[in-house]
C-alpha cells in the first residue's frame, strides 16, 4: 500500500507528520512511502534524507496523493483548498490532527468523500495508548516554548543573581492548568530560576506539581472538576468564581503566567479577567496557550501579541510548529505507533472498530460519522 506524506499547508507551520525514522518503520510493515518534495525541510529532513530511509518524493502534492491508500498529515486538510480533501481517494484512511469536534465542516467533507479520518486528537488517554497520544507530545513542545518566549519578553532575569552589584531575586511564574502543557512550562520555568506557583481544578495532579518544585495553590472552597479521561470539565458558576478568586490573589506578584486550561469541544475557560491584568506589574507577561478556542485570558487575541495596562498578552496558535525537528519525531513516533495497530505485518490494512484506540479514534468511514461524540456535535441545538 502507498504511504502519502504531503507537504502542510497551514501558514507558518514547519512540522512534518513522518521523519525518515517513521519511514524505515513502515518499510518493514510493507508499505511504501512517497514524500511531497520539500515536505521535511522546515523540520530539518532533506529529500535526501527520505531517500537513503527508502522513500520515494514526488513532486507536486497530486502526485503524492494519487493512489495512495493512507494520507498522514500534521494538520487537516484545508476546505479553502478543495483539492486538499478531493485529492484523496476515496475510501483512502487520513491520519492527521483533525479538531472534529469543531471542524465539522471537514468532517462532512471527508465522509461525503469516502474518507476514511482517523483523528489524533481523539486517541483515547489509556495507559496503553500513551506512545500514540500526539496531543500530549505536542503540549510538550508548547509548554516549553511557552516559557521560553515568556523569558524572552521578560524585561528582567528569572534566575537569582547574586553579583558585586547586589542580589536580584528570583523571578516568579504562575502556571494555570497543571496537564501536559502546564506540567512542561513548570518544568521549565523551574530550570529556568523562578519560583514557581501552579493552579488546577483536579486534585490529582497537585502531587506532580509539588514533584516538580512548584506550590499548588489551594482554597479551602471546592474548585475541583475532572472529567473524562483526566481531561477538565467545566466548573459551576460558584465553583469558577472562587477559581477567579484564587488566581486574582496569585497573579498579582508573577511576573510571568502561562495558561493552559481547555476543555475538549467548548470555549476555553476565562481564568484571568481584565482587573487581574490590572493588578500585575508593569512588563509582565501573560502567554496564553489556550488562544485558538477563544483564550483563558480576557483580553488575549489569537495569534498577535496585546500590551494592555503594562502587560504583554501573547497568544501564540501553534508553538509545537517552532521547535519543528523535536516536534516532528514526536509526532511521527505518535502515527506510526498508531498504524501498527490496523497494518500487518505483510502491509495488510484491517480496520477494528472493536479495538479500544482506533474505534474511538475514527472519525469518518464508509460514507458516515462513526465517532458518537462527534455526531452529537453536528445535531443542531434545540
Amino acid at each position: 500500500m502507498k504511504v502519502a506524506v504531503p507537504k502542510e499547508t497551514r501558514p507558518g507551520e514547519r512540522r512534518v507528520a513522518l521523519v525518515p525514522l517513521g519511514v524505515k518503520t513502515l518499510a518493514k510493515a510493507g508499505l511504501s512511502v512517497v514524500v511531497e518534495a520539500g515536505a521535511g525541510a522546515s523540520a530539518g529532513v532533506s529529500d535526501d534524507e527520505y531517500r537513503e530511509a527508502g522513500a520515494s518524493i514526488a513532486a507536486s502534492a497530486s502526485e503524492v496523493l494519487q493512489g495512495a491508500g493512507l494520507v498522514l498529515r500534521v494538520n487537516p486538510p484545508s476546505l479553502s483548498d478543495p483539492d486538499e480533501v478531493a485529492g484523496i481517494s476515496p475510501d483512502a484512511i487520513l491520519v492527521s490532527f483533525l479538531s472534529p469536534l469543531t471542524n465539522l465542516d471537514l468532517v462532512r467533507r471527508l465522509a461525503e468523500s469516502r474518507v476514511t479520518a482517523v483523528s489524533m486528537e481523539l486517541v483515547p488517554r489509556i495507559t496503553r495508548a500513551q506512545s500514540m497520544d500526539a496531543l500530549s507530545s505536542q503540549a510538550t513542545v508548547a509548554g516549553y516554548k511557552a516559557v521560553l518566549m515568556a523569558a524572552d519578553h521578560l524585561p528582567k532575569f528569572l534566575p537569582m543573581f547574586t553579583t558585586a552589584a547586589g542580589t536580584i531575586r528570583p523571578g516568579k511564574a504562575l502556571v494555570l492548568g497543571a496537564g501536559v502543557a502546564g506540567l512542561q512550562a513548570i518544568a521549565t520555568a523551574r530550570r529556568l530560576g523562578a519560583v514557581v506557583e501552579a493552579f488546577d481544578v483536579r486534585p490529582a495532579v497537585k502531587e506532580q506539581v509539588e514533584s516538580l518544585g512548584a506550590t499548588f495553590l489551594e482554597t479551602e472552597h471546592d474548585v475541583t472538576a475532572e472529567g473524562e479521561g483526566g481531561y477538565a470539565k467545566e466548573l459551576s458558576e460558584e465553583q469558577h468564581q472562587k477559581e477567579l478568586e484564587l488566581i486574582a490573589g496569585a497573579i498579582t506578584g508573577a511576573d510571568l503566567v502561562v495558561t493552559t486550561a481547555q476543555i475538549p469541544g467548548r470555549d476555553a475557560p476565562l481564568l484571568i479577567t481584565e482587573e487581574m491584568v490590572k493588578s500585575m506589574r508593569p512588563g509582565s507577561v501573560i502567554v496564553d496557550l489556550a488562544s485558538e478556542s477563544g483564550g483563558n485570558c480576557a483580553l488575549t487575541k489569537a495569534g498577535e501579541t496585546v500590551v494592555a495596562h503594562g502587560v504583554q498578552i501573547i497568544g501564540p496558535t501553534n508553538l509545537p510548529a517552532e521547535i519543528p525537528v523535536h516536534a516532528s519525531q514526536m509526532y511521527s513516533k505518535n502515527i506510526t505507533t498508531l498504524l501498527a495497530e490496523f497494518v500487518g505485518e505483510e502491509g495488510q490494512v484491517a480496520l477494528d472498530f472493536e479495538n479500544d484506540v482506533v474505534g474511538p479514534a475514527t472519525v469518518t468511514h464508509q460514507g458516515e460519522v462513526k465517532n458518537e461524540r462527534v455526531r452529537q456535535a453536528m445535531q443542531p441545538s434545540a
